[in-house]
């Protein structure tokens, strides 16, 4: 569908553009063999947002995108990550992964963050070293690892395989002020909005390579913009939106949490009126640092329409997890905890043999998005835990290719903190990590946990804490959809020991093993 039509769609252009569409794409599965290279490949884009909810209203700032991507495509309404954390989840996205077989499993170095161990590892199997041997030509642009680019990780001049332009930031999340590796060497950015300010730049640099790019060979493009991570610095024309906007206030806003595990009982409830108020600012600039990449979207969109090339581009919008402020009992910001906040993420897909404005209630997971990405380039898929969900977006894909069928999955998380603790908090002793206003603690070395999640059949999640109390927490999301109880002692033993068994059986699961129904159909059982 052109960009112009999705603007201001006639009627009879809106539905002859979707039945050309689906003709061609049809045409083009019947003629020819979807994984010889004598096909028409597919171009791929990936915007990987940061930090971005679901639950708080995260994609409410985002209006053209949910037009020009959602409204043109499919929205997956239950798409979730399977860890609340940036660097393992990018990492699984790359590979298709969950974290314990990528083996990163936090932000730190120490838990492998763009370690030699990945780099020599994981990253030399990621998905654009799949691509590239497919010929797509490869660009990469923004966040990549939180520890990329340090002296650990080999500093600039390491560029990942498969990737035939690179334009990574050095670090976290940064608007202005930043180094990037171009290419493996260092280009320095300084505080000139024109100039620096990142999601902008991102965007005119994949705009430069759309022009520059060799005519009609397919292309590869992921795009990281560091939205919505702190430090929350809006583009000038945008730091006066949503002036009057306030983090919500219903569902599990400073609740008491007695019943879960010790990172939630440790907050002072209610919340001290300052954190209350950091929280709202930082909800604020959330919001606005948004715009930009709803901009980026909006433009790149039409750069594909004007080259005439989106009819012929899959453009995929999600984020790394999503994020809570101040909808997590008295916790004020942040992520890396198991409840639905900082688990759910957007997920968008537009592309050809999409129908518009489809919604996908299925459960999809990030380490969906490689399988799902080779799946559409015609690659022979490799082993991943993930699994393709191209065909639950066009329903006359191959009948080779099999759709995500799983009616569990895993979330898993390993805490940071230890040895070395934030300083900021000492009064609550070793191990803790993510101080914030009032010296809440967001995140500690035992704060590490797996859960068992499903929604077909029951909607549920049971989570297994690896600390001293060998905590265990258990919610019915459909009585209980803001997770206020834990159900722990009401629920029927057996049911929490095939839960135990079923946890057991992910944590250990590696490709096909991680594609399973349950056990004993775990997931149709009832909590009664």
């Amino acid at each position: 569908m052109a960009y112009s039509e999705i603007i201001s769609p006639p009627r009879h252009a809106q539905t002859r553009s979707r039945l050309g569409t689906t003709v061609g794409f049809l045409l083009v599965l019947f003629t020819c063999n979807v994984r010889s290279a004598a096909c028409s490949l597919s171009n791929i884009v990936l915007i990987l947002s940061d930090d971005q909810d679901v639950e708080l209203g995260g994609m409410t700032p985002m209006t053209k995108t949910k037009l020009l991507i959602g409204d043109a495509g499919a929205t997956f309404s239950n798409a979730y990550t399977a860890t609340a954390l940036g660097c393992p989840s990018r990492s699984s996205i790359l590979t298709g992964n969950y974290p314990h077989n990528h083996a990163v499993k936090n932000d730190s170095l120490s838990g492998n963050c763009s370690s030699p161990l990945w780099q020599k590892g994981p990253e030399a199997l990621a998905l654009p070293v799949y691509l590239s041997k497919l010929k797509y030509h490869t660009f990469f642009a923004g966040k990549y690892l939180e520890q990329y680019g340090t002296k650990e990780a080999g500093e600039f001049a390491h560029v990942p395989p498969g990737w035939d332009l690179w334009h990574a930031l050095v670090g976290d999340s940064h608007y202005y002020n930043y180094s990037l590796s171009v290419n493996g060497k260092e280009e320095k950015h300084g505080d000139k909005y024109d100039k620096d300010y990142f999601t902008d730049l991102i965007l005119n640099r994949s705009l430069d390579f759309l022009d520059k790019r060799s005519p009609g060979q397919p292309f590869f493009m992921m795009l990281s913009p560091p939205a919505a991570h702190a430090p929350w610095t809006a583009a000038p024309q945008y730091q006066k939106e949503f002036s009057d906007v306030k983090a919500p206030r219903d569902g599990s806003f400073n609740k008491p949490a007695m019943d879960k595990h010790w990172l939630l009982r440790q907050p002072a409830n209610p919340m001290a009126s300052s954190s209350v108020d950091f929280l709202d600012d930082a909800y604020r600039k959330r919001w606005q640092t948004l715009l930009s990449v709803d901009d980026m979207v909006e433009k790149l969109v039409k750069k594909l329409d004007d080259s005439k090339e989106l009819n012929n581009t899959y453009i995929f919008y999600t984020s790394d997890n999503g994020y809570h402020t101040g909808l997590t009992f008295s916790m004020p910001i942040e992520k890396r905890q198991l409840y639905e906040f900082d688990i759910r993420v957007p997920l968008m897909v537009r592309g050809p043999g999409i129908a518009p404005k489809q919604i996908v209630k299925a459960p999809v997971l990030n380490i969906d998005l490689a399988p799902t990405i080779l799946d559409i380039s015609g690659s022979d898929l490799p082993i991943m835990d993930g699994q393709s969900f191209l065909s639950q977006m066009v329903s006359f894909a191959p009948s080779l290719r099999n759709g995500t069928s799983r009616s569990c999955f895993l979330v898993e998380h390993t805490g940071e903190g230890f040895p070395v603790s934030d300083p900021a908090c000492p009064k609550l002793g070793p191990g803790v990590s993510q101080c914030f206003p009032n010296c809440v603690c967001e995140d500690s070395y035992n704060n590490t946990y797996a859960c068992v999640r499903t929604l077909v059949g029951n909607n549920l999640q049971y989570c297994e804490f690896a600390d001293n109390e060998s905590f265990v927490e258990v919610y019915n999301l459909t009585s209980d959809s803001s997770q206020l109880e834990n159900i722990v002692k009401k629920v029927d033993p057996e049911l929490l020991q095939a839960m135990n068994q079923q946890l057991i059986k992910l944590q250990s699961c590696a490709g096909s093993s991680c594609h399973d129904n349950g056990v004993n159909g775990l997931c149709q059982k009832s909590t009664k």
